[in-house]
């Protein structure tokens, strides 16, 4: 049997992907670098990782009537401090060192994985923080739905690490970055056929 006739391991497969996608932005840039804001919006490396790791935690915990095992741990985010604080998962407080972030959203994607394992894809649920006529929801929807936001979330981090250091590219073993581009004069290409337009 190939993994294409297993939906629930390709789900688990492009969720990792995503999260280790996530991860590799982060490396060799120290606390400073991953906590400031690169966005007028507030966007940071670091606050992107809690922010997942929290939309992973809500989305496969009590939507399916999962606890999460570390209620306590400073990076898990009540639901009812959004009320006051609707940014509060982006924000990622000094005493958690980035280490320990990774290594927590290592422990979510775990949790995640074994929801995956454990549970038909047909499980249903319901979202807690979703309008009620729409909360009701299945294990596979929400399994698409997290895909798509963490990989949308993945490639922010590709913007602001490539505008940071000049890093791109998918993934450690596949860059997706061609060999060979002479970058100045691809941009310069892009610009003057921009610049053709009215500003």
């Amino acid at each position: 049997m190939t993994e294409a006739d297993q939906p629930a391991e390709v789900l688990r497969h492009y969720l990792r992907a995503a999260r280790e996608a996530l991860l590799w932005k982060l490396e060799g840039l120290g606390e400073r670098q991953l906590r400031l804001p690169r966005t007028p919006t507030g966007t940071s490396f670091l606050g992107t990782v809690l922010h997942c790791a929290n939309v992973e935690i809500g989305y496969f915990g009590p939507t399916f009537g999962r606890t999460w095992p570390e209620p306590d741990h400073p990076a898990v985010i009540p639901l009812d401090t959004y009320d006051t604080d609707p940014q509060a998962d982006w924000v990622v407080p000094a005493q958690i060192p980035a280490t320990e972030l990774v290594a927590f959203y290592g422990r979510v994607g775990a949790f995640v994985d074994d929801a995956l394992t454990e549970l038909p894809l047909d499980t249903p649920g319901r979202v807690p923080w979703w309008p009620a006529e729409g909360a009701q929801t299945t294990l596979h929807s929400i399994a698409v739905h997290v895909m798509s936001d963490l990989h949308r979330h993945a490639g922010q981090l590709d913007i602001l690490r490539e505008q940071l250091d000049g890093a791109a590219g998918l993934r450690p073993a596949v860059t997706n970055v061609p060999d060979g581009v002479d970058w100045p004069s691809y941009v310069a290409r892009l610009t003057a056929i921009a610049e053709q337009f009215p500003a």
